[in-house]
């Protein structure tokens, strides 16, 4: 199956960032938010991130403005949906809200679309139920920034079909990027891994082990990470960090995802990271 048209759902840093590379592989695409001042925002930090590649040499003015001039923006699901021959949704991390999503995009997308969930943790079999198509439901999890990192995780559901898998693969090389195949269990690889990590960081400063900036100290200096756990939890956002962490505990009902009773704290006092201003630091 060919895709020549993508819908993305949800303007946010991951929905904007996935609209650029689409774009930027030359694809259409139909940029969709029911809010508009996030659609403006969404736009701002695509022309934002273009216009550095263009200052640093790496693309010609006109390629920018090609790129631009490929993604429409809409504030209506129906002009995202139906005429795409793939939707990427990138909304909030809430089942109730993505099953919503795809209940309308089912009705609303052609017989041969496939829709995609960009979930870091939910079940995509789950998500794939709420559809009358659970073949053609697959997951593309892309890392944060969307346009620097390589992976993106594509998670089959219990009913993916083997071409939908093949056809997400292949669109996910064109975009540049690097697809791992990875089965429908909580939280997949990437966080199954890397939120227990920054949790038990979390312990670490709850239980007075060490400062933030020791644990991340440790971790860069010791481990070669590139950035600490703390300051990656703060990247990420606290309330995502919890959101994830929850879903691993509930999903595997094993003690070790436990979320750290700091990090839910931090959250219930709006302490988010650097999308509030402050977490485990201060950002002005």
């Amino acid at each position: 199956m060919e895709i020549k048209r993508i819908g993305v759902i949800g303007a946010g840093q991951m929905g904007s960032g996935i609209a650029q590379v689409a774009a930027a592989a030359g694809y259409a695409v139909v940029l969709m938010d029911m809010a508009p001042e996030q659609l403006e925002k969404g736009m701002a930090i695509i022309r934002k991130n273009l216009g550095r590649q263009v200052e640093k040499g790496r693309m010609a003015e006109e390629e920018k403005e090609t790129i631009l001039g490929r993604i429409q923006t809409t504030h209506e699901l129906e002009v995202a949906a139906t005429e795409a021959d793939l939707v990427i949704e990138a909304v909030v991390e809430n089942m109730e809200v993505k099953t919503g999503i795809f209940r309308q995009l089912d009705s609303l997308c052609p017989s041969h679309a496939i829709l995609a969930s960009n979930t870091s943790s939910l079940p995509i079999t789950e998500i794939a139920a709420a559809t009358k198509r659970p073949e053609k439901v697959i997951g593309m999890h892309f890392m944060n920034p969307v346009p620097v990192m390589k992976l993106v995780e594509v998670i089959r559901g219990l009913a993916t079909a083997d071409a939908v898998f093949q056809t997400v693969k292949e669109l996910a090389i064109r975009m540049g990027k690097e697809p791992v195949e990875v089965n429908d269990f909580p939280g997949f690889v990437s966080n199954r891994v890397l939120m227990p990590m920054i949790n038990e960081a979390i312990y670490a400063v709850y239980e007075g082990v060490a400062t933030p900036e020791a644990v991340d100290q440790v971790m860069k200096l010791g481990m070669n990470h590139p950035m600490g756990p703390l300051t990656l939890a703060d990247f990420i956002g606290l309330d995502t960090c919890l959101y994830i962490m929850e879903t691993l505990y509930e999903g595997f009902g094993d003690s070790k995802y436990r979320p750290c009773p700091l990090l839910r704290k931090y959250v219930k006092a709006g302490w988010l990271g650097r999308k509030s201003g402050r977490g485990f630091y201060v950002y002005e």
